[in-house]
């Protein structure tokens, strides 16, 4: 039996964030070029399921998936 993958908490300081920004705030990608290549190419997911919109609201309690780590949206 596998354990998941820990979680780590985000905290945006609000209500909503775009995936491009978020992505960026939690320290997964450093660029906003490496960060549209990632989603643009499928490597990203939000709740299980892979979004390539760039321009994505995420609310609180989204969890943002990218190479091996797991980031939930948190206020």
């Amino acid at each position: 039996m596998t354990t998941p993958d820990p979680i780590d908490d985000v905290s945006i300081g609000g209500e909503s964030i775009r995936l491009g920004q978020f992505l960026k705030f939690a320290g997964a990608l450093d660029s906003g070029g490496t960060v549209k290549e990632a989603i643009l190419d499928g490597y990203v997911s939000v709740n299980g399921e892979v979004d390539r919109r760039r321009g994505r609201q995420l609310q609180l309690g989204d969890i943002v998936s990218f190479s091996g780590r797991s980031v939930r949206v948190c206020a």
